[in-house]
């Protein structure tokens, strides 16, 4: 459909001020090179009494959904977490780029997080998480605790051997680094999540694995959903931020006045 409020959020993004930009950061960021990530929005630095509790959620945002909400603020509050990254990968694990151009999900991420407190933005080269702990290991105090937060889709990937060159060197390596909080999606329950977990192969790391309950109602939410009601310009309030519908209806906004000419 021409002129879809896909196409219209799209355009609006391309014409801001920061999209050249980020489009070339994205471009620069070789997942041949070793792994890299770059700040785009840092939260101010508070003084911290204790170790630095970092949450970690990296995901393609295409866009970003309540759901992504809901896992990172019931995250962050139940895990007393001290500081949020959103990070967007160039190179996600079995995602090819469709739907909104890296730069313009770059933008809406920030959007979401700018006003939000103790909340980061970040772009990665590579997508395999024991390459975003070597890069994340470069820009944060080496006594920072990291917590990536994930839904039961990646958590299976996580596991897949077919992304390892030496399967349980390179999983104790990131466990060792690093501790999972694993959402529920759609059929996938806690106890889902942890019949998964009690496999013979990959039980040792169970414990580096928490989870966490979403109602029903944030479960079944997704961002191919969100896509789809906007190609067909059906109503998409219930399942993204505040943020990402600002956009939206300065871009209806301009639409009509484009009409009205």
């Amino acid at each position: 459909m021409a002129n879809s409020l896909l196409d219209l959020l799209i355009q609006k993004c391309e014409n801001h001020p920061d999209y050249e930009r980020y489009t070339e950061l994205f471009n620069q960021l070789d997942p041949a090179a070793p792994p890299r990530i770059e700040l785009v929005h840092s939260t101010a630095p508070q003084p911290l009494k204790h170790r630095k509790k970092l949450g970690i959620f990296s995901g393609s945002f295409n866009p970003l959904t309540l759901a992504h909400a809901k896992m990172i603020e019931d995250t962050v509050a139940k895990y007393q977490l001290d500081e949020l990254l959103l990070l967007l990968a160039k190179a996600n694990v079995d995602k090819s780029v469709f739907g909104l151009p890296l730069a313009a999900r770059l933008l809406t991420v920030k959007k979401y997080a700018e006003n939000r407190q103790r909340f980061s933005v970040g772009v990665s080269s590579h997508g395999r998480y024991i390459d975003k702990v070597a890069a994340l290991k470069t820009i944060f105090p080496s006594e920072t605790e990291f917590y990536f937060i994930v839904g039961y889709d990646t958590l299976v990937r996580i596991f897949d051997a077919k992304y390892y060159t030496d399967f349980h060197t390179e999983l104790k390596a990131l466990f060792i680094a690093a501790r999972f909080i694993v959402a529920n999606r759609a059929e996938a329950d806690i106890k889902t999540i942890e019949t998964f977990m009690a496999q013979p192969e990959i039980r040792q790391y169970a414990s580096y694995v928490s989870s966490i309950l979403l109602p029903d109602v944030y479960a079944y939410m997704s961002s191919t959903e969100v896509r789809e009601l906007l190609v067909r310009g059906e109503a998409i309030e219930h399942l993204v931020p505040p943020s990402i519908l600002a956009m939206l209806d300065e871009c209806r906004f301009n639409k009509g006045k484009a009409h009205i000419r």
